[in-house]
């Protein structure tokens, strides 16, 4: 079972993340920020994941920190599922259209925490979660997840359209890349021998 469960506590969030890479989507997902949690099912949902997120966070202060820290968490948990990559595919790549938005999402589970994102937002809010974190969200699942990152919404209008397109890109090109290749025999993916 390629599975994971982190726990991190600070003075600012208390979060407990699972996942189970080879799941069915089936998810229970609490960060008491309505958006994320809709971002978040749709990560479970369309990359088949099982998923149990529950996060307690500031939110009387606003919603940067629980949304940080839950990329962080969630990267580390992916991370830790994985263990040594063998057999993975390791890189993949989706393109999700949403309505007019199109997004496109690129990763590399290389070990090389790296990302580039590219889109941009009309209105500074959509619920409680600030457009300026989408970007941040994701550059933090890359770090902690140690892959390699690019995200593109290269058309769009509506806010809510491209960053739900996102994250299913995410989704879909997670899933592709944690896959397991029967043609590896359980080897590492690199050149290296080490990821």
């Amino acid at each position: 079972m390629r599975t994971a469960t982190i726990t991190r506590k600070t003075k600012e969030t208390d979060i407990n993340i699972s996942v189970n890479l080879d799941g069915t989507g089936k998810h229970t997902i609490s960060t008491g920020v309505g958006f994320l949690d809709h971002m978040l099912t749709a990560l479970a949902v369309h990359g088949l994941f099982d998923l149990d997120v529950a996060v307690v966070g500031d939110l009387h202060i606003d919603s940067h920190h629980t949304i940080e820290d839950t990329a962080l968490v969630l990267g580390q948990a992916f991370n830790e599922a994985l263990g040594d990559k063998a057999g993975i595919i390791r890189t993949a790549d989706s393109f999700v259209p949403m309505d007019e938005a199109l997004a496109r999402v690129v990763i590399d589970l290389s070990g090389r925490p790296y990302s580039v994102f590219d889109a941009e937002f009309r209105a500074p809010m959509m619920g409680q979660f600030p457009t300026s974190l989408v970007e941040h969200f994701f550059e933090s699942f890359a770090v902690t997840c140690r892959a390699t990152l690019h995200a593109a919404v290269p058309y769009g209008r509506d806010d809510h359209h491209k960053t739900e397109a996102l994250f299913k890109a995410l989704a879909r090109a997670l899933d592709k890349a944690t896959q397991l290749d029967p043609r590896r025999a359980n080897t590492i993916p690199s050149t290296k021998g080490a990821l």
